[in-house]
C-alpha cells in the first residue's frame, strides 16, 4: 500500500547504496512486512529512495509527509500517522527537527516501544550522511560495538579526556542497562540510522566536557561545527554548573534548553560512538554522535530502555573530538581510535 500524494519520486542515484543498506542490512525488511515511512518535504528525496528499495524487495510501503497533516513545528503525532504505525511491521522516521518537535517524536517512538517493531530513526538525515555513514559496513560496526559493550557492562569507572580540555569521570549503577545501537536494528530497541554507539544512563558524572564538535536537537542546525567556538560545560554530580563559549547566543540557547524541566540539565546519556566509517565532524548530530569519540546528553535517559528511575521532556547531545577513554584504568580509545 502506498500513500504518497505529492511525494517526490525522483532521487539521486548516489542515494541508492545507503538506502539499500538501510532497508536490507539494517532493518532486514522482508517482502511480507509492511513498511511505514514518516518524512517531511525537506527529506522527501531520501524518503523516496528508501521507499523504492523497499518496493524492490516486494514490501508494501506507506509514506506520510508531515506537512500534509499539519503545520510545523508539529507538536503531537497526527492520528493518520499513529494508525500507519499501528499496522506497520517496520517503520522509518526520516525528517528534519524543528524546535518543539521532540514531543512529536516521543509520541512516535512510544508506539514503536509498545509494539516492539523494528524502527529506524533518521532525525536530521542528509544527502551527505546517506553517502557517508549510511554506506558503512554495519556488520563491522556491530562487531566493534559488541566489543565495546562487553567491556562497558563490566566497568565501574570511566575516565575520558580530549585535547581541547575535556576531563570527565563517570560511575555506573549495575542495575541500569547499557545499550548497543550499531545499525543492526532489532525489536528490542529502535535505533538511529546511521547507527553506531554504545550508551547508558550514568549514575554520576563529574568534570568538564568541551564540545568542539556539535550540540544536538534543533540547535545543531543553528550552530553547526563548533571547532572554532567550542562550548565548555562544567558538570558536578551529573548537573550543569557552568557554561562558557565565545558565542554568548549559544550559551544562552543551551542554558534555556537545559532549563526546560527539573532534569533537563542532568546527564542522561553517556555514549561511545562506534561507526568506524565516520572520520570527522560534519556539523550534523545524527552522524556526528556516531563518530568514534565520547558524547554525552542532558535530559531524558531513555528510561524505557536503560531502566533509569527518572525522566525528562528534553534530550540534547554534545559531541567533542579526539577523545581518549579508560575503562577502570584500561585505555580502550586513544585520540578517537579504538584499541580493542
Amino acid at each position: 500500500m502506498s500513500n504518497e500524494t505529492g511525494l517526490q519520486t525522483a532521487y539521486a542515484e548516489d542515494l541508492i547504496p545507503g538506502a539499500r543498506n538501510a532497508i536490507q542490512t539494517c532493518l532486514r525488511l522482508l517482502p511480507s512486512e509492511r513498511l511505514a515511512i514518516i518524512t517531511d518535504r525537506e527529506t522527501e528525496e531520501i524518503a523516496a529512495s528508501l521507499a523504492a528499495e523497499a518496493r524492490e524487495i516486494g514490501s508494501p510501503v506507506e509514506v506520510l509527509v508531515m506537512e500534509d497533516y499539519g503545520p510545523r513545528p508539529m507538536l503531537t503525532l497526527p492520528t493518520p500517522m499513529a494508525i500507519a504505525l499501528e499496522r506497520a511491521d517496520v517503520s522509518i522516521y526520516a525528517g528534519q527537527p524543528k524546535e518543539g518537535e521532540l514531543a512529536f517524536r516521543r509520541d512516535l517512538t512510544g508506539i514503536i516501544d509498545r509494539r516492539q517493531i523494528r524502527h529506524a530513526h533518521m532525525v536530521s538525515i542528509s544527502h551527505r550522511i546517506m553517502v557517508e555513514a549510511m554506506r558503512a559496513n554495519f556488520d563491522d560496526v556491530d562487531a566493534i560495538s559488541c566489543r565495546v559493550l562487553d567491556r562497558a557492562v563490566r566497568a565501574t569507572r570511566i575516565v575520558a579526556t580530549s585535547p581541547s580540555g575535556s576531563h570527565l569521570e563517570a560511575t555506573f549503577d549495575s542495575s541500569i542497562k547499557w545499550l548497543k545501537t550499531s545499525g543492526i536494528i532489532s525489536t528490542s530497541k529502535w535505533g538511529n540510522l546511521p547507527g553506531g554507539e554504545v550508551l547508558t544512563a550514568p549514575a554520576r558524572v563529574d568534570g568538564v566536557y568541551v564540545a568542539d564538535g556539535v550540540v544536538g536537537d534543533y540547535l545543531c542546525a543553528r550552530y553547526g561545527d563548533l571547532k572554532d567556538n567550542p562550548l565548555t560545560v562544567e558538570i558536578e554530580d551529573s548537573r550543569i554548573v557552568g557554561l562558557r563559549c565565545k558565542r554568548q547566543d549559544l550559551v544562552d540557547d543551551f542554558r534555556h534548553y537545559c532549563a526546560t524541566d527539573e532534569n533537563s540539565n542532568r546527564v542522561g546519556e553517556f555514549a561511545i560512538g562506534t561507526n568506524i566509517a565516520v572520520h570527522d565532524v560534519i556539523g550534523n548530530i545524527l552522524q556526528d554522535e556516531k563518530l568514534p569519540t565520547l558524547h554525552i546528553a542532558f535530559g531524558h535517559p531513555y528510561a524505557e530502555h536503560t531502566g533509569a528511575p527518572w525522566r525528562s521532556t528534553t534530550h540534547i547531545d554534545i559531541v567533542g573530538r579526539h577523545f581518549s577513554i579508560w575503562f577502570d584504568g584500561d585505555m580502550v580509545m586513544e585520540a578517537g581510535k579504538f584499541l580493542i
